[in-house]
């Protein structure tokens, strides 16, 4: 049985979307492997996004986030214990060390992150600039031309 998907058929038409045929087969290679900590990513609105980590026993110090290149990655790691011996007799909070990335799309920037009840949120907003949004081109003879610098003091 050929389990091999092929996204030939929906790039047929698109231009530029390299980086979108990147996005869905690392997808499906599934190239982290790792479902720990259990995350949410929600839409707050038509521009703003809010990723919610379940960070359970970490503290603002344990946790480093960082952008790089249209990644966000959330990394956390175990804090040094300190002189007090604890012997576990159950121990169901995993405190392990792990690391989340994500893919950001175009225009979107991290707004802010913030710890609470063992909640890590991280709040996203889409910024859009005016000379990516869409403009409507006129069809007919005229042609658009772009407003000339007017020079002071030019020597007449």
């Amino acid at each position: 049985m050929n389990t091999t998907f092929s996204l030939a058929p929906l790039f047929r038409s698109s231009v530029g979307f390299d980086r979108f045929n990147d996005l869905f087969e690392s997808a499906l290679r599934n190239e982290s492997g790792s479902t720990y900590p259990p995350y949410n990513v929600e839409k707050r609105g038509d521009d703003d996004y809010r990723i919610v980590i379940a960070a359970a026993g970490f503290q603002d110090d344990d946790l480093e986030l960082q952008v790089e290149r249209g990644v966000l990655t959330v990394s956390g790691g175990r804090r040094e214990s300190g002189d007090e011996k604890v012997t576990y007799l159950h121990q169901g909070i995993a405190q392990r060390a792990f690391k989340l990335s994500f893919r950001l799309a175009d225009h979107i920037e991290v707004k802010g992150a913030s710890l609470k009840n063992g909640l890590l949120h991280v709040d996203l907003v889409r910024h859009v600039p005016e000379e990516a949004k869409p403009k409507r081109i006129p069809i007919g003879g005229q042609t658009f031309k772009q407003p000339q610098p007017v020079l002071e003091n030019a020597a007449a």
